[in-house]
C-alpha cells in the first residue's frame, strides 16, 4: 500500500511538471504573436527610410450630386468667454453640415465628447475674437476640428500663428472629412 501511495506522488509531480511546461510554451507562443504582431504594426507606419508614414490630409466631404446634404444641429452652447476685465459669455448655436445620414447617425454616437470638444474651444475664446468675421471664420474652423476628433480624424488647424516658429510638417494623405461645413445658427455675445 506504502508503494502505491508513492506512485500516485511521483505521477502526481509528473503531471505538475507537465502543466508547467505547458503554461510556459503557451506564455512563449502569446509573447511572440505579441511581438511579431507589434513590428508588423511598426513596419507598416513606417515609410521607407524609417521615417513616420504621411498623415492623412483632409478634405471637405461633398454631398453626392443630385441629394441634399444632411445638417447635424447641436444644442445651442452657453459658455462664459476668456475676457480678463469683465464677464461676458456667448450663447452660440451650431449646425454640423455632412454628406449623407450614415454620417448624421455616426456624429450622433459621439455627440457628448463633440460637445465638450466644441466647449472647450468656445470657453478660451475672447469676446474681441469672436466679435470680427475673421474671429468667426476661424472658430469654425476650430469646431470642425473638433467634432471630427472623436471620430478618430486629425484636423490640422489651417490658420498657424505667423510668429510661432513653424514645425516640421509630415507629408500626408488625402482623407475626407465627414464635416463640410460649420454653420451659426445663432451667435450672441453679451
Amino acid at each position: 500500500m506504502a508503494t502505491a501511495a508513492a506512485g500516485d506522488v511521483a505521477s502526481s509531480g509528473g503531471g505538475k511538471k507537465k502543466l508547467v511546461i505547458i503554461l510556459i510554451a503557451v506564455l512563449i507562443l502569446v509573447l511572440g504573436v505579441g511581438a511579431v504582431l507589434l513590428l508588423t504594426k511598426k513596419k507598416s507606419t513606417e515609410g521607407e527610410d524609417g521615417e513616420d508614414a504621411p498623415a492623412p490630409v483632409v478634405s471637405h466631404a461633398k454631398p453626392k450630386p443630385g441629394t441634399p446634404p444632411t445638417f447635424v444641429p447641436l444644442d445651442p452652447f452657453t459658455v462664459n468667454l476668456a475676457d480678463k476685465d469683465v464677464d461676458r459669455f456667448a450663447q452660440i448655436g451650431i449646425t454640423l453640415e455632412v454628406g449623407d445620414a450614415h454620417v448624421a447617425d455616426q456624429l450622433k454616437a459621439y455627440m457628448p465628447a463633440i460637445r465638450n470638444n466644441v466647449l472647450m474651444v468656445l470657453s478660451h475664446k475672447t469676446s474681441a475674437e469672436l466679435l470680427t468675421r475673421e474671429g468667426k471664420e476661424k472658430l469654425a474652423r476650430e469646431i470642425m476640428r473638433e467634432s471630427v476628433r472623436p471620430l478618430g480624424i486629425e484636423l490640422d488647424d489651417e490658420d498657424e500663428d505667423e510668429g510661432a516658429p513653424k514645425k516640421k510638417k509630415k507629408r500626408r494623405r488625402n482623407v475626407e472629412s465627414p464635416v463640410s461645413q460649420v454653420l451659426f445658427s445663432t451667435f450672441i455675445v453679451q
